[in-house]
């Protein structure tokens, strides 16, 4: 794929197409929800550029690294799929297939090795890459909600679904595990107790 100029004009009264020549609306359901995936991937890329730059344990910061490069990778195979239009295909056309969603409960059995079971909720952040995975799982889970939406709409692969929902895990356990490996403490929901009025 060769991009020569990035504005074309054709946008510019709301709507745009998708692969496969259909105009739809800039804020439908479809265009919402590779927008999302978009977005999450653009915070994945800030992760690894605070990751390389934080000067962590080389072991975390490299498991992150591969792992995160792998995620946006598949990321931009997911957002081209929902950015073709239904019934759609090209040659070479990405794929997310169980493989991927077999291959993040791979990633979240290897770092749960090193965490103690939940007890209670944990308040989202820590350090710096653990709080920022934990904006990314949020995103995640954005488009996870964007992407059933759309499937009672139109058809959507159930194996986008479920890469997302695994991903937002996935995600979550990395935030977990970064913190562990840094030695950042984990800051557990403190429940209010209710007040009792009295007159």
């Amino acid at each position: 794929m060769r991009i020569s100029k990035v504005y074309t004009r054709t946008g510019d009264a709301g709507k745009t197409r998708l692969a496969g020549g259909q105009e739809v609306w800039k804020d439908s359901v479809r265009v919402e929800a590779y927008g999302t995936v978009d977005e999450l991937n653009s915070t994945l890329g800030f992760i690894r550029a605070s990751n390389e730059q934080s000067g962590t344990k080389a072991e975390s910061s490299k498991f992150i690294e591969n792992a995160l490069k792998w995620t946006q990778n598949k990321l931009f195979d997911l957002g081209g799929i929902l950015a073709t239009a239904p019934g759609e295909s090209f040659p070479n056309m990405p794929t997310v297939s169980s493989e991927d969603v077999v291959h993040l409960e791979q990633l979240i059995d290897e770092c749960q090795k090193d965490l103690e079971p939940l007890k209670e909720f944990i308040l989202p952040g820590g350090g710096q890459i653990s709080a920022l995975l934990h904006v990314a799982r949020t995103i995640c889970r954005r488009a996870e909600r964007l992407c059933v939406t759309l499937s009672k709409e139109e058809a959507v692969s159930t194996e986008l679904v479920k890469f997302l929902n695994r991903l937002s895990d996935a995600l979550f356990v990395f935030a977990r595990w970064v913190a562990k490996q840094q030695g950042e403490a984990e800051l557990l929901w403190e429940r209010v107790p209710a007040q009792s009025s009295k007159d």
